[in-house]
């Protein structure tokens, strides 16, 4: 569950430098009450620390998940 709200935050964050890049447009300013607005800051904070987290994902074993509802067909 932490990992898909890492991925989320980060995927949020990518957007906005996306943004930022192409239109130079803070949507995460825009919404929280400019750059150094409280909302905004915390929004900032979460995805780095999601970022941060993600870095993890890069260096974990892959989990296979076994799906028990498929039958075999014998």
């Amino acid at each position: 569950m932490l990992d898909r709200i890492a991925l989320i935050l980060s995927i949020i964050g990518g957007l906005n430098w996306g943004l930022v890049g192409i239109f130079q447009f803070d949507l995460v300013a825009w919404l929280g009450g400019g750059q150094t607005g409280v909302i905004s800051r915390i929004i900032y904070i979460l995805v780095g620390l999601a970022s941060i987290w993600c870095v993890s994902l890069l260096f974990r074993e892959r989990e296979i998940h076994h799906d028990t509802t498929i039958r075999n067909h014998a």
